[in-house]
């Protein structure tokens, strides 16, 4: 883990230099994760392909004023979660908010699976074979508010660690547990009608 950490640190360092090499495996290395949040808060393909653009552009406009205070990856996320939240407003400002968009469900299920089978105490198996069960998911997940969406996507797609989180988001860790807790129980709640089964609030 250590050796990760220095080697990242590296390569923030040598993008830092100028060294675009350096930069391109920094995007490389995380375009997949933060893609990842984006279609997790946005839920829709075009829109997170554009806004994980806009994201690379911004750390590429300030990575020399990373100090590594942080990790880098907890920095990237922060970027990349306050992008989301600037475009759903902006978005809901404009009245386009589309909730029954399902363009590119089909090729970005893996977050899906992860919170259905974390969240909801289903294999990821029997996720994957209950299509409606997944849709219905996602209906439920945009049922929840901003903030709670956010947050089970950092902790379950993500796996974060709540001191990560707290960072991340700029909270307190005892506000993300309870926030998660929340998240969790509210998302279990709007799900539960498409189950047969008996959930447990983690």
């Amino acid at each position: 883990m250590g050796s990760d950490v220095e080697d990242e640190r590296q390569l923030v360092e040598r993008a830092q230099a100028g060294d675009q090499d350096a930069f391109q495996e920094l995007v490389v290395r995380y375009q997949r994760k933060v893609y990842s949040i984006c279609y997790g808060m946005l839920k829709n393909q075009q829109d997170s392909m554009d806004v994980s653009q806009d994201v690379f552009i911004k750390v590429f406009r300030y990575l020399e004023k990373f100090n590594h205070n942080s990790s880098f990856y907890t920095w990237l996320y922060r970027i990349t979660v306050n992008k989301c939240i600037d475009f759903i407003r902006k978005r809901n400002r404009r009245s386009e908010v589309d909730y029954n968009d399902a363009v590119g469900r089909e090729d970005d299920i893996d977050g899906d699976e992860q919170i259905m089978s974390s969240t909801l105490g289903l294999r990821p198996d029997r996720v994957y074979a209950r299509k409606e069960l997944r849709d219905n998911m996602l209906e439920a997940l945009d049922t929840l508010s901003e903030k709670h969406r956010t947050i089970l996507i950092l902790r379950e797609v993500e796996g974060l660690a709540y001191e990560e989180i707290a960072d991340v988001l700029g909270i307190s860790k005892g506000t993300v547990m309870s926030r998660l807790y929340h998240a969790r129980r509210y998302f279990q709640e709007a799900i539960k009608e498409y189950l047969g089964e008996t959930l447990v609030v983690k």
